[in-house]
């Protein structure tokens, strides 16, 4: 081996930085490609609004495009990179959450004499298929009379009270659905219509079925031949949340149709739904569903969500945001505790903890950002989900981030979790080419961002990161997918 003298040495690392700065430099000043700057004019959208931030995913060189790219901007759902990998970093794609249950008394020819409780503990995925499931195996364990009460325990989870419709003036939407320690079926309605063309009516069913709650089981059939928008046609009314109207038709041509609402009043809607669920299954109930505290003895049993992998998936395809906050909200829960008469790992926080909040989680993002990304860059991440107004990330900052999982055991996780653009998820519309690139959307009203992998025709990947903030946002999809065509073509002369 040659070993250079010192000052060489010296000068050779002075020239490397040099150079290394000088291509960054280069980088930062490249125009963008032509079909990028041509589509976004079309959008009236000024370059000053759009951040960009292209570079090979291994790091070996410096980014080859690069555009107000340590500009904070906000990157709506595009945050749930952030929140995703640091929970597959932190907890493992087989992580799993626990939902204990309790039958707090003897059970005596089917009677159960005391309470049946239930402790959230932050599963994102408690659907209504998963909760008949956990109410089957209480009927299993030979109970089908609850003396006492149904006693839910939402404890794990501190989440301040919140308006579904502050955000965006939009109550009903799922998508504005807040955290529960115990989030049932992502307190939403699931509305089926079937037309009935020889009954000349559409038959209405609500999933699950909620306590107290009136909805027309039938509603007219329209003899329209364009289904068009069937929802405004229905003329819902859910301004009485217990007594929901629908004084329209449903037409014909539609087909059978799913509506999803979030439930307009979100407080009593666990209630509702176990204690209607449970009537529906035969179970009765001398008491109420009430909130309280979990008892310290060990669970009778407890319902396993998905896996950490499988719930990633949902999320990253589907752009799910209850979901994003409940695995956020996870991360953010104190240690748990052990005991030598639990089932397995007790999940439940130590006694004397506090639970976990929107603060708590914020701080074990930053700890493991300043870990495992940049001791000292940091984003501010609001709530994990990206429905926020206040989180500010750069596109540099997102390309490390990227750069850092791409090196990580995490990465084949992570990159298949990501929409394929023009074949699945939020890209199955896109119009760029078909299978090129894994991306995470991100859409608000004002905000249009993109952020994943890109796989070239050369055989390299790329990161791109693309954020654009501006009231004209939602009118730069063609150049988002013309950047996306361009960083397939791995040509950056293009």
């Amino acid at each position: 081996m040659i070993q250079l003298p010192k000052p060489m040495l010296l000068m050779l690392c002075g020239l490397l930085s040099a150079l290394w700065a000088q291509a960054q430099a280069q980088a930062q000043a490249q125009p963008l490609p032509f079909a990028v700057e041509t589509a976004l004019t079309q959008a009236r959208v000024p370059l000053e609004a759009v951040s960009i931030w292209v570079a090979q995913a291994d790091r070996q060189v410096p980014p080859r495009l690069s555009h107000r790219a340590d500009v904070p901007m906000n990157p709506a759902s595009v945050t749930k990179l952030v929140t995703i990998y640091a929970a597959l970093d932190l907890l493992g794609p087989a992580f799993v959450w626990h939902t204990p249950v309790w039958l707090d008394g003897p059970v005596k020819a089917g009677v159960l004499q005391g309470n049946l409780v239930i402790q959230g503990q932050g599963d994102p995925k408690l659907v209504v298929e998963r909760l008949w499931l956990l109410l089957r195996r209480v009927q299993g364990m030979g109970v089908q009379r609850i003396a006492g009460n149904i006693v839910l325990d939402r404890h794990t989870f501190a989440v301040p009270p919140t308006d579904p419709g502050e955000f965006d003036g939009e109550p009903l939407r799922p998508a504005n659905t807040s955290a529960d320690a115990l989030l049932l079926n992502f307190k939403t309605m699931v509305i089926t219509f079937t037309p009935d063309a020889n009954g000349l009516i559409a038959r209405v069913q609500v999933d699950p079925p909620l306590a107290g709650v009136v909805l027309p089981t039938q509603v007219p059939l329209s003899t329209s031949a364009v289904c068009g928008d069937y929802r405004a046609a229905l003329k819902a009314n859910f301004s009485d949340p217990q007594r929901i109207q629908l004084a329209g038709s449903f037409p014909a041509s539609c087909g059978e149709k799913v509506w999803s609402v979030a439930y307009p009043d979100p407080v009593s809607y666990n209630a509702r739904a176990i204690d209607g669920l449970w009537r529906s299954m035969g179970g009765q109930l001398d008491g109420r569903v009430i909130d309280g505290v979990a008892p310290p003895s060990a669970a009778s049993f407890e319902l396993i969500s998905p896996t950490l992998l499988e719930v990633v998936r949902d999320i990253n395809k589907f752009s799910n945001n209850v979901m994003a906050q409940q695995l956020f909200l996870t991360l953010g829960r104190p240690a748990p505790i052990t005991s030598p008469t639990s089932l397995g790992n007790d999940t439940r926080p130590a006694p004397g903890t506090l639970a976990a909040t929107p603060e708590s989680a914020r701080a074990a993002v930053r700890q493991w950002w300043q870990h495992r990304i940049h001791a000292t860059d940091l984003p501010f991440i609001d709530n994990g989900s990206g429905l926020s107004r206040s989180t500010r990330i750069s596109a540099t900052q997102l390309g490390q981030l990227l750069q850092t999982a791409y090196a990580s055991p995490q990465m084949p996780e992570l990159m298949s979790s990501l929409p394929l653009v023009g074949v699945d998820g939020t890209l199955k519309r896109s119009h760029a080419a078909t299978g090129s690139a894994h991306l995470k959307t991100g859409s608000l009203r004002d905000v249009t961002a993109l952020a994943g992998y890109v796989h070239a025709t050369s055989g390299k990947r790329y990161v791109l990161v693309a954020i654009v903030n501006h009231p004209n946002a939602a009118a730069v999809k063609p150049a988002l997918d013309a950047l996306i065509d361009w960083a397939v073509m791995d040509n950056p002369d293009k």
